[in-house]
């Protein structure tokens, strides 16, 4: 292995990229610790020591932002609204039918997509950096906790604020567009990666520290059975064999060549879990925003707090389902059998035994129909693994062997894996690994 690091730092070109990758995480890491302009960074330290910290929704940011959003950092919003943002500009192409046919213009039509995307990242930025201030200043992102988050809640100071909440989320979505076209792999999906792993070293520990040390033994068995899985299961495809037909094109004779369609187990990726995970985070939201100046709650208020909390069977139930639905509903607006069978019928291509048109388009919707069930009853089981460990071992809820975690960090790391072997083999006829 170290001799594989070896060769890529003695290839000019690829030690260059690598290098202008790790200085921007190192400064994406940076930004995490400085506090925003009018936060008292003494008293968030103290609320966080205390474990005053909110659940729900707000967890689930933080995850992403590798804990900026509850150390109410510049970088505090992280990279969710930026892929909150992609997933709505993905979604509006069944909706806005120019947003589609943009999509098939090529490189220009996705370079006005992703100028809609910026766009789009800064206003939800925006929205959010507003509701995260509202929070830190009512007292409400730190439950339990007295101290105050900002002591001066006067007009200019909670400007100031959001102004600098929103301009680091573009200074991340800039961050991450550096490293796509200078650096190696995908920026954003590093970032993210670079965020999530930045919080195992703090959750192995918390384990070991409240479980024991046969607790930890078995955490980290378990996270090398977890990880194996995902490995396996997302190289996972059914390649669809297609047979292209020769074809005369002026006086050369043109294909008579066999392919496939890769069509992979988990087509959806981690999107479904990010969509349940975020619906159902509404039900704490709701709790949260209906507390009597008492202290009580109403009735509903408290059936949902006592249901739909993590240890709650119901909630595990309704999460598993959600997974699937939206692992459906993603794949079917992602992959269009008809388009893809239409693009074969033009070149010439068919798959063996079916014929063209409607009977391969259906064909494929069969097998992609019956490919993506198991695909989603295993996101739904990993994205419970938390769950299930919060259970058994009283883990956190960023139990770090589970979930989206342990998705996007295998994912990322096989992608990068990928980029650096391709270049290393374009160079020297051998790949990273032997």
């Amino acid at each position: 292995m170290l001799s594989a690091i070896a060769r890529v730092f003695r290839t000019p070109d690829l030690r260059r990229k690598l290098l202008f990758t790790l200085g921007i995480i190192a400064i994406y890491r940076l930004g995490v610790f400085i506090p925003t302009p009018g936060v008292d960074y003494g008293n968030v330290q103290q609320c966080l020591a205390a474990g005053n910290t909110t659940g729900g929704l707000y967890q689930f940011v933080n995850l992403f932002s590798g804990g900026a959003l509850l150390q109410v950092s510049i970088f505090a919003l992280g990279i969710m609204p930026y892929i909150t943002a992609s997933i709505i500009v993905q979604l509006l192409r069944v909706v806005i039918p120019r947003f589609e046919e943009l999509h098939k213009e090529g490189a220009a039509g996705q370079s006005t997509l992703t100028q809609y995307t910026r766009y789009l990242t800064i206003a939800l930025g925006l929205l959010q950096a507003t509701t995260l201030v509202s929070l830190a200043r009512s007292g409400n992102l730190f439950q339990g906790c007295t101290l105050p988050i900002v002591p001066d809640d006067s007009l200019v100071n909670i400007l100031l604020m959001i102004i600098v909440l929103t301009a680091g989320t573009g200074l991340i979505m800039w961050f991450g567009e550096l490293v796509t076209e200078r650096g190696v792999g995908n920026g954003m999906s590093m970032l993210i990666f670079v965020s999530i792993a930045a919080g195992f070293p703090s959750s192995m520990a918390a384990i070991a520290s409240s479980q024991g040390w046969g607790v930890f033994a078995g955490v980290i068995a378990i996270g090398l059975v977890v990880v194996a899985l995902v490995v396996f299961v997302e190289q996972s495809q059914r390649r669809v064999p297609v047979q292209y037909a020769k074809r005369m094109v002026g006086r050369r004779t043109v294909g008579g060549t066999s392919t496939y369609i890769p069509i992979k187990v988990n087509m959806a990726g981690v999107i479904p879990v990010i969509f349940a995970s975020s619906m159902l985070a509404l039900p704490s939201m709701l709790v949260q925003f209906n507390v009597r100046s008492d202290g009580t709650l109403p009735d509903w208020a408290l059936w949902l707090q006592t249901h739909f909390s993590g240890s709650s069977p119901l909630y595990m139930v309704v999460y598993l389902l959600l997974v699937i639905f939206f692992t459906y509903f993603y794949v079917a607006i992602t992959f269009n059998p008809t388009e893809v069978a239409d693009n074969m019928k033009k070149y010439g291509g068919f798959i063996p035994g079916i014929r063209a048109g409607r009977p391969t388009a259906e064909y494929l919707q069969y097998v992609l129909s019956r490919i993506t069930f198991p695909g989603s009853i295993y996101l739904g089981l990993i994205a419970l693994t938390p769950l299930i460990a919060f259970v058994l071992i009283n883990a956190d809820q960023n139990f770090p062997f589970g979930g989206v975690s342990v998705l996007i960090m295998v994912g990322v790391g096989l992608e990068t894996v990928k980029q650096i072997n391709a270049q290393m083999q374009q160079r020297h006829y051998e790949g990273l690994l032997r």
